[in-house]
């Protein structure tokens, strides 16, 4: 009998689930692993500089892809414990993230050992699973089942612990097949026929759409069902890419992060059909100020437990985003609402309008909406943009341009600041012949700048736009509408980011002012490195955005 060691045995798994890219940071506790994978050299490494960015990459990887991403916790105890971030990320944003985790050898474990913590404890609240492997011969089933669960249903993350000796230990030769994942229908034939009678009735429809279109590959349905109904449809945050940007029936992104059309659609439709989104707090912020108090809903998730969570829905049915489009499309009268078409591409031609103004600024400091301009005309239609989060990726969120299917790359709810690099790097690993630009502030890039080197190293290269206010931007605005202008820890001093990409081996561009952004970024594309263009912007253009968390200003 063939005899393999615990570490081949994964590497098998791996191999046979069509998992070509795993990234994380070598430590001692899976050698055999890292070993396995140089033998067998069909699955590439993308070794970070910190796990918690590893995570961000694999998470990003795993949007583009739509399999599990996987991260190496090659380090017992701290490594592992640094990927925690990273994994609540992924688990507020519904991303199939397996961790493989190294853990202290059995014999070990309860003695208070060298870098032993419960880690198993430490993960659970966060993901969809945490569990510790105990036997040598529940491995291959254990990943397996990692594999199977992380991508089931509502995706998720999933830890799997792995202590050090069962890598190490013998076990008879596997030959894994690939993990059969059920995939849900469309919502049931009667809920269909509810939703289609409800929606070609309608006065005021809107669509909608969250990631499910995503996920499910069922962008291109979405927009057969819009091109046939004429209806509006707009996206949940961070989605802003479910249609092509300027699609004549897309109003992009609506809530409090998107634009003031979408959310006059869905605060005046008097029918609203959700397809594929949760109709969460990022979207509405559980209020009729972005959902009509008076709005007929129709609601369909894949997850059931979604459905009319958080506002009421008239129908209410469990099923495929895409599936379910598809259906409609085809039992749906088109709504007689051509008042309400008119209105909505009234008001999204005074919207371009507004856009094409805010690109012709020529103040200085450059004012983040005039670079955003530039940016947005400058991307190629086929790009990939992760976003960051902070005060100018909130003006960023609905500012730009996606045209190609999975295009935006956000944190989402967990709204996390330092995501931005790391998710480029992952997401460029995924789709190595698509252009990927990372925007984040001076502050973001603070967190895991030392990342540019691995995209360096590892000949993925990405843009990283960083638009340098010199502070944090969210916190100085809430300082200053909320709390008199008394800023604490609010201003920061950066340094040249540019200059430090370029001791990365990378190149580093400085935009001096309006109109210099558009030919930087082009120049950089075309550089085919990895390239930082920092932009000093203007630190008095901010916005705020959670205005019900504080009170008025004191007066003293």
């Amino acid at each position: 009998m063939t005899m393999i060691n615990g570490g081949e045995a994964v590497y098998r798994v791996l191999k046979a689930n069509g998992i070509d890219t795993v990234f994380g940071l070598l430590g001692g506790s899976m050698l055999e692993l890292y070993d396995a994978m140089h033998k067998g050299g069909e699955i590439a490494y993308v070794g970070a500089r910190d796990e918690r960015a590893a995570g961000h990459m694999a998470d990003a990887w795993a949007r583009m892809t739509g399999k599990p991403g996987v991260v190496l916790g090659a380090q017992a105890g701290p490594g592992v414990v640094n990927i925690v971030t990273a994994v609540a990320e992924a688990h507020l944003a519904y991303s199939p993230l397996v961790v493989i985790a190294g853990a202290i050898t059995r014999a070990d474990q309860a003695k208070d050992t060298f870098q032993e913590v419960d880690q198993v404890a430490l993960f659970q609240p966060i993901c969809k699973r945490s569990v510790m492997v105990t036997d040598p011969v529940r491995l291959v089933p254990m990943l397996e089942d990692a594999i199977r669960l992380a991508n089931s249903g509502r995706r998720g993350p999933v830890v799997l612990h792995v202590p050090r000796d069962i890598f190490a230990a013998d076990m008879p030769a596997v030959d894994p097949q690939p993990v059969r994942i059920a995939r849900p229908g469309p919502a049931a034939p009667e809920d269909m026929a509810a939703i289609a009678s409800l929606l070609g009735a309608a006065q005021r429809p809107v669509i909608f759409a969250g990631a499910g279109f995503k996920w499910g590959h069922g962008r291109n349905v979405l927009i057969a069902l819009a091109d046939a109904l004429e209806v509006p449809v707009v996206a949940s945050t961070g989605h802003a890419d479910v249609m092509p940007h300027r699609h004549p029936w897309f109003a992009g992104q609506a809530g409090p992060r998107g634009n003031r059309v979408a959310s006059k659609l869905t605060k005046e439709a008097d029918v609203m059909v959700v397809l594929g989104a949760r109709l969460g707090f990022n979207s509405t912020f559980h209020s009729n100020d972005y959902v009509g108090a008076r709005t007929r809903i129709a609601h369909v998730d894949i997850e059931g437990s979604a459905v009319g969570r958080y506002f009421p829905a008239e129908i209410a049915a469990q099923g495929d985003a895409r599936l379910t489009a598809e259906a409609l499309r085809e039992i749906t009268p088109r709504p007689d609402c051509d008042d309400w078409r008119k209105s909505f591409q009234a008001d999204m031609e005074d919207l371009w309008a507004e856009r094409a103004e805010e690109g012709r600024s020529d103040t200085l400091p450059l004012h983040p909406r005039r670079a955003l301009a530039e940016i947005r005309g400058a991307l190629p239609e086929d790009a990939i943009v992760t976003l960051d989060t902070g005060n100018t990726c909130l003006q960023a969120a609905d500012r730009l341009a996606h045209y190609a299917p999975l295009s935006l790359i956000t944190p989402l709810d967990f709204g996390l600041v330092g995501f931005g690099l790391a998710a480029a790097i992952g997401a460029k690993a995924a789709s190595p012949d698509r252009p990927v630009v990372a925007i984040m502030g001076d502050g973001a890039i603070g967190y895991t700048m030392i990342e540019i080197q691995t995209a360096v190293s590892h000949n993925l290269p990405v843009v990283i736009v960083v638009l340098d206010n010199q502070a944090w931007g969210a916190e100085k605005a809430y300082q200053q509408e909320f709390f008199g202008g008394r800023l604490l820890g609010a201003e920061i001093r950066s340094p040249r980011f540019d200059h430090f990409a370029e001791s990365c081996g990378g190149k580093g561009i400085w935009v001096d002012g309006p109109g210099d952004m558009a030919p930087a970024l082009k120049g950089a594309l075309d550089s085919g490195q990895t390239a930082v263009i920092q932009a000093r912007i203007d630190p008095g253009a901010l916005m705020t955005l959670r205005k019900d968390l504080f009170k008025a200003t004191r007066k003293e």
